[in-house]
């Protein structure tokens, strides 16, 4: 009997084991979905900021305060002074 009880929870183990790796393989696709949304998102800044410069404005999540972020590239621009 002790035999048959350790067999059914050495399956259920192995079924919540393999639960487990399935929730981890998802887990990780999202993170490769979100890496490459970020870098899809990074490249066309980059892009952008080639041909003009580029300004990002934020609000502070805990104060509420706006912050503005500049980026301008080291390139000079096609007609300028």
């Amino acid at each position: 009997m002790a035999d048959k009880r350790g067999r059914e929870k050495g399956s259920s183990g192995v079924s919540q084991g393999h639960a487990e790796l399935e929730q981890i393989a998802r887990r990780v696709k999202m993170l490769d979905d979100r890496l490459d949304n970020l870098d899809s998102i990074v490249t066309t800044l980059v892009q952008r900021v080639m041909d003009k410069p580029l300004t990002i404005e934020l609000t502070c999540p805990k104060c509420s305060q706006q912050i503005e972020i500049n980026v301008t590239s080291s390139s000079r621009m096609r007609g300028g002074i």
